[in-house]
């Protein structure tokens, strides 16, 4: 959901927040999709379908979900049966996976500064589940969506220049890279949330981030000075 508009003034200080497993908890869509293709599938089937969907990750760097059903199907002689699964996953109820108080800290965010969805992801199923959670309205529109962000980040800062950022993700390795990048105009924020942000090994193979919370809902807690 890349908007057209490039922001032409620039900010004092914009937010830039991650979607999954910072607003949305990824780890539990995750396990509702593999419990829902054992119950529809069988476990042989399902199985197949998650060794494709492991293998795009690996080789894409985010979940194609929607890619892995195209080429699962292929594998299974086009059985007509499988394209629920696409049905599925395009109608998922993204807005009960959100985390308690995400959508209160992007309008508490919006409060302090320009705020901006930053997200990894497909050109479809990502700006789908960013619009039917309720994100993209409660951002007013404003939604990045990017293969690797941490590549991009120069087209960021190009779509909505700002003297400081502050970026809210659960990755890393992303926090890392916007810290090379920007240096000491970003402030970096960990919510301690899903799979990534709690990994011991990711933890020590990366500097830690400028501000760490337990939950997302944390942030309402914080002013300006906070960050």
């Amino acid at each position: 959901m890349v908007r057209e508009d490039v922001a032409v003034t620039a900010a004092l200080v914009t937010f830039l927040v991650d979607v999954d497993d910072t607003l949305l908890d990824n780890d539990r869509i995750r396990t509702d999709i593999q419990e829902h293709l054992a119950d529809s599938y069988g476990v042989v089937l399902a199985e197949r379908y998650w060794t494709v969907q492991e293998r795009r990750f690996v080789e894409l760097g985010y979940r194609d979900y929607l890619g892995a059903v195209q080429e699962w199907w292929e594998g299974e002689s086009a059985d007509p049966q499988l394209l629920e699964l696409s049905r599925y996953l395009l109608d998922y109820p993204f807005a009960d996976r959100l985390y308690e108080g995400a959508l209160d800290v992007l309008a508490h965010l919006r409060s302090l500064g320009r705020t901006i969805v930053l997200t990894d992801g497909d050109a479809v199923f990502q700006p789908t589940k960013v619009e039917r959670a309720g994100i993209a309205a409660a951002v007013d529109g404003h939604v990045l969506v990017y293969v690797h962000k941490e590549l991009e980040l120069g087209d960021v800062e190009r779509r909505y220049p700002a003297a400081r950022y502050v970026l809210v993700d659960d990755k890393l390795r992303i926090l890392s890279a916007a810290k090379e990048f920007w240096g000491e105009r970003v402030t970096t924020v960990l919510p301690l949330q899903g799979q990534f942000a709690t990994d011991p090994e990711i933890a020590a193979a990366h500097p830690a981030a400028d501000v760490t919370v337990e939950g997302i809902g944390d942030l309402l807690a914080f002013d300006l000075s906070c960050f």
